[in-house]
C-alpha cells in the first residue's frame, strides 16, 4: 500500500503558530496531526487548530472568481476578474489621483504576501493609502515598546523562558481561550513556584488560574499601572542601580508615578488597596518577573500610554534586558508579528523601516529598481483609511481582513465599503466584507502554500504546502503579479514565494527587523530562525551568546550543500508553474548584493545607534550606523579573511543594551485620564469585548466549522447578577446593548464573574449581534489604535415582538 507522506507545517490561526502535521487522506479530505518536535506547542492543538482542515474543503470555500452583474456575484474567469480589477484601479487613477487607490491588508498574510502587498502599493499603484488590520491589534503595544527600547518585537524572549521566571503579571490577556496551548508555560511557572497574576474586569478562564487576580473598570489599566509603580517606589522597591546604569528619563516617570496614590487609584479601578499592595510584592519579591500585555490595555484611546505605564514598571524593578525578565507583548494574528515589519503599514517599508527616514527610502527603493523619490510618503492609520472610503478613496484592494464585523463602528464602516466605486477582495471564503465586492478572487489558504509567517516570539517560520489547492484557485502572490502585468509592470512581482522572501531579506538587511541571515533551507533545518539574524556573522563578540545568553545554540559550523528533501505536495506547484525558486535550482539561497549598500539599523544586543524618530511610534528606525561589511549580504569573504560565521538569530534581546541611540531603556511619564466614553446617565455601563476559545477573529473561517460552531453558536452579552436583576433579564433572554453608534440584540448569560458595572461581548458574528457595531473609534494618538475595549453602554430586555 502506498504510504501518503505528511507535511510538518504551521496552524493557520493565532501567533502561536502551533506545529503540526498535515497529511492528504486516500479517501480525500485532509488529516491534521500533532507534531511534538515544535517547542511552542509540544504537540497540543487547540480545537481550532485540531479542525483547521475543514475550512480546506470545497464545500465551504472560494473556489471561482466571481464578479457583480446586475447587482449579484455571479461566476467568472480569471481573466475576466482580473481584467476588471485592473481596468478599475487604472480608471480611478487616471480620474483621481493615485490617492484615491487603497489598499487594505491582514495580519493573516505571510510575510512573502506582506511584502509584495506593500511594493504593489507603492511601486505599481502609486498609492499611499495602505494599512492592515494588525493596527487594530498590536499598535498600541509595538509604539510603546519602540519608545523604551528603540524596537517593536512582540516577545524579547522565547516562551520556554516563562516557566523559570518568578512572577507574571498578564494583563488583559484571556490566553487559556484565545491561545490554549500556551496556557502550560503559566501552569509550569507555578509549578515552579513561581507566581502569576492576572489583570482583567472579567474572571476568565485564565483569572480562574492565577494566585491573584486583579479586575479593574474597564479602561483603567493605565491608573492601576500607575499605582503599582507608586507602592513600588514608595515601599524602597525600585533597583537604584539599574535605573542609573540602563536607563533615562527616570525623574519624569517617579513624578508622574508619585501623583497617583493608592487611595486614588482604588477609587479609579476597583481595585482595594490591599490587592495592590500584594500584587507589588509578588512582583518585587523573586530575582525575576516579567510582564506581559495583550489587547486588553492595548485596545484603548489611551493604549501607548497605558502600555508604557506597564514598562516602567518593569524598568523601575530592574526587570528589562535582564535573563527570564521583561516586558512582552502577546500578538494575536498568525502572522501579527511579520505583517507589522515588511511594509503593509501605512508609514513602513521593509525591515521595520520608516518610510520617511530618506536612508531606508534609498535602499528600499535600490532593491525595487525605482527611484527613491518615486515612492509615496505615509498614507492613513486603518481606521482612518476605512473611514475615507467613498470620498478620498474612491476604489479598493482587500485581502486578507473583514473589516465589515472587525472594525470599531462597524455599520458605520460598511456603509463606507457600499459607498465605494469599486471594491475588489481577495480571500478564502465569502466574508460579509466579500460580499459587498464587485470583484472577488478565490486564493489559496495556509496548507494549499508554502511562505513565512514570524511568531509572537519574533520566530520565523517556514509553513510547507502540503496539498493541492482545488482547480479555479490561485495565490495571492499571483494576484499580485496578473495584476502588476495588466498595469505596466512586467517584472518584480514574482508568483514563486521563495523567489519573493529573497527579495525580502535584501530589502530587510541592515533594518531593524533584519531577515537578511535566514532563509527556506535554515528555516527547514532549525525549526525557525529569531530575528534579528544578519546575513553574516564574523564578529565573535555581537552574537546574542556574547551578551550573557549562555543558552541559546550557536548554529552549525558548515552549511549543507543540498536542500532537505521537500515532503507531500510541497514539491508540488504553488502557482501556477513548478517552483524556480533558489532552493528548488540548488543554489546556495543567498541573495546577491542589492543596488547600493543600505545604511545598518541598530544590532539589537548592543550596537550604537542614532537617534530614534517616531511617526505612529511603531517604526523608529536607527539608520545612522556605519557601513559593517560583516553584515553585507552576500559579501565575499577577503583572502586570508576567517570564514564566515552563520549568525544564530536573537532569542534574547537587550542582555547587553537597548536599541536606542544611547542603548539605554527609555521611562516615559505618563497620567492617567478617562476612556474616551465615560459612562452618564443615558448610557451608564461600560461595553468590553473579547474572544472565545471556539472562534477566532471575525469567524469567516471558523463559522464555516461544524465542531466550532456547535461549541459557540452565536454571539451573547455577559451580564452580573446584580445588573440581570435590575433590568429584569433571565439567562437566555434576549437583551439588546446600545451604545451612541448602533445597537446589538444577543442572548442574555448571567455570570457573577463580570463586573457589576460592565458588560461583555464577543465579536465574531456578522448581524443584530454584532459587537463591533457599538465600538468606539476614538483613536490613540500615537498608535491610531481604536478603543475597541470601553464604551459606554445601556442594556434593555427585548420586549414581546421587538
Amino acid at each position: 500500500m502506498e504510504t501518503i507522506a505528511s507535511t510538518p507545517t504551521h496552524c493557520p490561526y493565532c501567533a502561536l503558530q502551533c506545529g503540526m502535521n498535515v497529511t492528504p487522506l486516500p479517501q480525500g479530505g485532509v488529516e491534521v496531526t500533532e507534531r511534538t518536535d515544535f517547542p511552542v506547542n509540544r504537540g497540543a492543538l487547540c480545537g481550532k487548530g485540531r479542525t483547521a482542515a475543514e475550512v480546506l474543503s470545497p464545500a465551504v470555500r472560494l473556489t471561482s472568481p466571481l464578479v457583480r452583474s446586475a447587482g449579484r456575484l455571479v461566476e467568472a474567469s480569471w481573466a475576466e476578474a482580473l481584467d476588471r480589477i485592473a481596468e478599475r484601479l487604472a480608471g480611478t487613477r487616471e480620474g483621481y489621483g493615485a490617492d484615491a487607490l487603497g489598499v487594505f491588508g491582514g495580519g493573516g498574510l505571510t510575510n512573502e504576501k506582506a511584502y509584495a502587498l506593500g511594493k504593489f502599493a507603492r511601486v505599481v499603484l502609486g498609492t499611499s493609502q495602505i494599512d492592515y488590520n494588525g493596527r487594530f491589534c498590536m499598535s498600541s503595544a509595538a509604539a510603546a515598546g519602540t519608545k523604551a527600547f528603540g524596537l517593536d518585537r512582540g516577545l524579547p524572549f522565547p516562551l520556554e523562558d516563562i516557566p523559570k521566571t518568578g512572577c507574571v503579571i498578564l494583563v488583559g490577556s484571556n490566553l487559556a481561550e484565545t491561545m490554549p496551548p500556551s496556557l502550560r508555560f503559566f501552569t509550569e511557572l507555578r509549578q515552579n513556584g513561581g507566581t502569576l497574576i492576572v489583570v482583567d474586569p472579567r474572571r476568565t478562564r485564565t483569572a480562574e488560574q492565577a494566585d491573584l487576580h486583579l479586575a479593574p473598570r474597564p479602561g483603567t489599566d493605565l491608573a492601576l499601572a500607575l499605582g503599582l509603580l507608586h507602592l513600588v517606589v514608595a515601599e524602597g522597591r525600585t533597583d537604584e542601580e539599574y535605573i542609573r546604569r540602563r536607563t533615562t528619563g527616570w525623574e519624569e516617570a517617579r513624578a508622574a508615578a508619585m501623583a497617583h496614590w493608592p487611595e486614588q487609584v482604588e477609587r479609579i479601578t476597583g481595585v482595594s488597596v490591599p490587592r495592590l499592595r500584594e500584587a507589588v510584592r509578588l512582583f518585587c519579591e523573586p530575582e525575576a518577573a516579567m510582564v506581559l500585555t495583550a489587547r486588553g490595555p492595548e485596545q484603548q484611546s489611551k493604549g501607548t500610554d497605558t502600555v508604557g505605564a506597564w514598562i516602567n514598571l518593569c524598568l523601575a524593578t530592574g526587570r528589562a534586558g535582564r535573563p527570564l525578565s521583561g516586558y512582552g507583548c502577546l500578538t494575536g494574528q498568525g502572522n501579527g508579528q511579520g505583517g507589522r515589519e515588511h511594509g503593509q503599514k501605512a508609514d513602513q517599508l521593509p525591515g521595520y523601516r520608516k518610510l520617511d527616514d530618506p536612508a531606508a527610502r534609498a535602499h528600499v527603493a535600490g532593491v525595487w529598481g525605482v527611484a527613491p523619490e518615486a515612492l509615496p510618503g505615509p498614507g492613513r492609520s486603518a481606521y482612518e483609511l476605512l473611514d475615507a472610503l467613498g470620498t478620498d478613496i474612491r476604489a479598493l484592494l482587500l485581502m486578507g481582513s473583514n473589516p465589515v464585523v472587525s472594525a470599531p463602528r462597524a455599520a458605520h464602516v460598511e456603509g463606507r465599503l457600499r459607498s465605494l466605486d469599486f471594491l475588489a477582495v481577495a480571500d478564502v471564503v465569502l466574508s460579509e466584507t466579500a460580499e459587498l465586492a464587485d470583484v472577488v478572487l478565490p486564493v489559496t489558504q495556509w496548507a494549499e502554500e508554502t511562505g513565512t509567517t514570524t511568531s509572537l516570539e519574533g520566530r520565523v517560520l517556514l509553513r510547507r504546502r502540503a496539498v493541492a489547492p482545488p482547480p479555479g484557485v490561485r495565490s495571492d502572490l499571483y494576484v499580485l503579479h496578473e495584476l502588476a502585468a495588466r498595469l505596466g509592470v512586467e517584472k518584480g512581482f514574482p508568483t514563486d514565494p521563495e523567489e519573493v522572501f529573497e527579495e525580502l531579506r535584501r530589502a530587510s538587511a541592515g533594518g531593524p527587523a533584519d531577515y537578511s541571515g535566514i532563509s527556506y533551507r535554515r528555516l527547514a533545518e532549525e525549526n525557525g530562525v529569531f530575528w534579528p539574524c544578519p546575513a553574516q556573522n564574523t564578529d565573535t563578540d555581537t552574537g546574542p551568546a556574547a551578551h550573557g545568553d549562555s543558552s541559546i545554540p550557536t548554529a552549525p559550523a558548515g552549511r549543507p550543500t543540498a536542500p532537505p528533501a521537500l515532503t507531500g505536495a510541497e514539491a508540488a506547484a504553488d502557482d501556477p508553474a513548478p517552483d524556480t525558486g533558489p532552493a528548488a535550482r540548488g543554489d546556495s539561497g543567498t541573495p546577491t548584493d542589492p543596488p547600493g549598500r543600505p545604511t545598518d539599523g541598530p544590532a539589537l544586543t548592543g550596537t550604537t545607534g542614532g537617534p530614534a524618530t517616531v511617526d505612529d511610534g511603531e517604526d523608529a528606525l536607527l539608520d545612522g550606523l556605519p557601513d559593517d561589511p560583516a553584515r553585507d549580504v552576500g559579501g565575499a569573504v577577503s583572502p586570508g579573511a576567517a570564514a564566515p560565521v552563520v549568525h544564530p538569530g536573537t532569542p534574547r534581546l537587550f542582555l547587553d543594551r537597548f536599541a536606542t541611540a544611547d542603548g539605554r531603556a527609555q521611562f516615559v511619564a505618563v497620567t492617567h485620564r478617562a476612556t474616551a466614553e465615560e459612562p452618564d446617565a443615558e448610557y451608564p455601563l461600560l461595553l468590553t469585548t473579547g474572544r472565545v476559545v471556539s472562534q477566532y477573529q471575525s469567524g469567516a473561517q471558523t463559522r464555516r466549522v461544524a465542531e466550532l460552531n456547535a461549541a459557540a453558536p452565536g454571539p451573547f452579552v455577559e451580564l452580573h447578577p446584580r445588573l440581570a436583576a435590575r433590568i429584569g433579564a433571565a439567562e437566555g433572554d434576549p437583551v439588546t446593548v446600545v451604545s451612541r453608534r448602533g445597537r446589538a440584540v444577543a442572548p442574555a448569560r448571567i455570570t457573577a464573574a463580570i463586573r457589576p458595572d460592565t458588560v461583555f461581548m464577543p465579536f465574531h458574528w456578522p448581524g443584530e449581534g454584532r459587537a463591533n457595531t457599538l465600538t468606539n473609534p476614538a483613536l490613540d494618538p500615537t498608535s491610531r489604535m481604536p478603543e475597541f475595549k470601553s464604551c459606554a453602554v445601556r442594556v434593555e430586555v427585548v420586549g414581546p415582538g421587538e
